[in-house]
C-alpha cells in the first residue's frame, strides 16, 4: 500500500498528512475516547475525488469515515486509526430550482446556509437541528437528522428526493430525483438516507422545499416540575400538532441564562415553548389551547408573543442548551426518544438515574414528539464521576428501551451507542441490517464500527 499513490492521484492540496492538521480530525463533537488519529485526511473536492479515494480503499483494505462538519454527538466521525478521514467540506454547492422547488446540494453545505439559499427565493427547507448554523447537510442526510421543528414538518429523510452516492468499490449512482411521488424499484434513496456512512458516501442530495410559512406565535410557559411539563405536553400533542414543542429542565435554564444572560426564570422548575405557524386567526386559537393546557399542568408564568424576533431569542435559547452545559466539564449526550404518552415517565426515570450515580443531569428535549437529549457531565479529572456518569448514560438508554422507545431519535448511533443497538432491534434484525452492510461493503472500509461491531470483535460499551 502507498499513500503516495493516493496523493498522486488526487489534486493539489487535497490530502492532508501532516500530523498535526490530521490530529484536527480525529475527534467529532462526541470527543469518543477511543477515536484514532488517520493516517491521512482527503479533502474532497468532486465526486471524482471520492470514488478515486474509495477505488484506493477497496484496494488495500484501507477504512474509510466519511465526515461533514464534524458535528456528530454519537461518534459516528471520530477516527480510525490508520484509516481515511474523507471530508466534503469543500463541497458546498447550493443550486435552488424554484419551479421545480427542489434544492441540489453538495454535502459540506451547512444547513444553514440551504436555508439561507432557500429563503432568498421565497422557500423553505424545514430540518433544523440545534446545531443548524454549523452542521452539514450530508451529516444530516447521514444520521437522518430531526431539529426542533420537526414535530410538525418532518426529519431529513422527508425531504430526501434523491442523491448521488459513492459505494464502497467506488462506484456512483444516482437514486430518486426530483419528484415528489417516485415509487419504480426499491427504495434505495432511503436506505442511504441514516445509515451513518456505513453504505457509501453521499456527493450530492436532491431536497424538497416548501412555501416559506407565515410568521409564528410563539408561547413560553414556567412550569414547578419536568413532570408538570410533561403532562402539558402530552395534553398538547392530543389536541394539537404545533410547529414547536420544546423542554428544558431547571438545571438547563440555568446553564443557558448564564451564558445569554436573557431573563429566564431561574427558579422554574421547566420552561416549556411553544409555536404556531398556522395562518391567521388559527394562530392565536392554536396558542390559546397550548395556555389553557400549560395552566391546567399548574404554568406559574405565562408568556405569548407575535413578534418573530421575540420569539426566535427563545429558541435561540433552547438552541444554546449543548454550549451552555460545557461549562460543568465533559459532556456525553444523550438522544433517547419515547411514545409521547411515555414522556411524564421518561423524565421522571432520568431524574432518578441522575440522583442515583450523584452525577449532573439536566434535560431538554423535542417534547413534542417525544425525543429527549439528557445532557450528562462530569469532571474528567475524577475517575470515579466518570464511571457514575458512563454508568447513567447506559442505564437512560435502557430506561428508553423499557418504555418502548429508541437509543437514538435524530443523532445516529455512531460508536458510541452500538453496543445498545442490538437490544432495541433484536438478532433477527441485526442480522437483516449486518447482510445489507456486508452486500454493499463487503471488505467493511466504510465506518467500520458505526451501527455494527467489527466482525470478528465483540463490542465494549462505554459503561461497566
Amino acid at each position: 500500500m502507498s499513500l503516495d499513490e493516493l496523493v498522486a492521484a488526487l489534486p493539489p492540496d487535497t490530502v492532508l498528512t501532516d500530523p498535526d492538521l490530521r490530529a484536527a480530525y480525529r475527534f467529532d463533537w462526541a470527543r469518543d475516547p477511543d477515536a484514532g488519529l488517520p493516517q491521512a485526511v482527503v479533502r474532497a473536492n468532486t465526486t471524482a475525488d471520492v470514488q478515486t479515494v474509495l477505488r484506493w480503499a477497496s484496494r488495500y483494505g484501507v477504512p474509510v469515515v466519511p465526515r461533514g462538519a464534524g458535528s456528530s454527538l454519537s461518534g459516528g466521525s471520530s477516527g480510525v486509526a490508520d484509516g481515511i478521514t474523507l471530508s466534503t467540506e469543500r463541497m458546498r454547492g447550493i443550486d435552488i430550482d424554484t419551479a421545480t422547488r427542489v434544492a441540489v446540494v453538495q454535502p459540506g453545505a451547512l444547513n444553514a446556509e440551504v436555508k439561507k439559499a432557500a429563503t432568498a427565493e421565497g422557500l423553505w427547507y424545514p430540518p433544523d437541528p440545534s446545531s443548524f448554523e454549523i452542521c452539514s447537510i450530508g451529516g444530516n442526510a447521514a444520521t437522518n437528522a430531526g431539529g426542533l421543528c420537526c414535530v410538525k414538518y418532518g426529519v431529513t429523510t422527508d425531504y430526501v428526493l434523491g442523491m448521488q452516492v459513492v459505494l464502497a468499490d467506488g462506484t456512483a449512482v444516482r437514486l430518486g430525483g426530483p419528484r415528489l411521488k417516485d415509487v419504480a424499484g426499491l427504495s434505495l434513496t432511503k436506505l442511504f438516507v441514516g445509515s451513518e456512512g456505513t453504505l457509501g458516501v453521499i456527493t450530492e442530495l436532491i431536497l424538497r422545499l416548501l412555501p416559506a410559512p407565515p410568521p409564528a406565535a410563539t408561547l413560553v410557559a414556567n412550569l414547578p416540575s419536568m413532570q408538570a411539563a410533561a403532562d402539558a405536553v402530552v395534553a398538547i400533542t392530543a389536541q394539537l400538532r404545533p410547529a414547536m414543542l420544546e423542554l428544558m429542565d431547571n438545571g438547563s435554564i440555568n446553564a443557558v441564562e448564564d451564558m445569554v444572560s436573557m431573563g429566564l426564570d431561574r427558579d422554574a422548575g421547566a420552561l416549556l415553548l411553544a409555536r404556531s405557524d398556522a395562518p391567521a386567526a388559527a394562530a392565536q386559537a392554536e396558542i390559546a389551547q397550548i395556555r389553557a393546557a400549560c395552566e391546567a399542568a399548574g404554568a406559574t408564568d405565562v408568556f405569548a408573543t407575535d413578534d418573530p424576533d421575540e420569539g426566535e431569542a427563545f429558541a435561540a435559547a433552547r438552541r444554546a442548551a449543548f454550549p451552555a452545559m460545557e461549562q460543568f466539564g465533559t459532556l456525553l449526550l444523550e438522544d433517547v426518544g419515547v411514545p409521547v404518552p411515555a414522556l411524564p415517565a421518561l423524565v421522571a426515570g432520568i431524574e432518578r438515574i441522575g440522583a442515583a450515580h450523584d452525577t449532573r443531569v439536566v434535560l431538554v428535549a423535542h417534547a413534542g414528539d417525544g425525543n429527549t437529549h439528557p445532557i450528562i457531565a462530569y469532571d474528567p479529572r475524577d475517575a470515579a464521576a466518570e464511571q457514575r456518569a458512563r454508568s447513567a448514560f447506559g442505564e437512560v438508554m435502557d430506561l428508553a428501551l423499557s418504555l418502548g422507545g429508541t437509543i437514538t431519535g435524530e443523532h445516529g448511533v455512531g460508536r458510541l451507542k452500538a453496543p445498545w443497538l442490538g437490544a432495541q432491534l433484536g438478532d433477527d434484525v441485526m442480522a437483516l441490517t449486518r447482510r445489507i452492510k456486508d452486500a454493499l461493503d463487503p471488505q467493511g472500509i466504510l465506518n467500520p464500527g458505526v451501527v455494527l461491531p467489527i466482525a470478528g470483535e465483540t463490542p465494549v460499551a462505554p459503561v461497566p
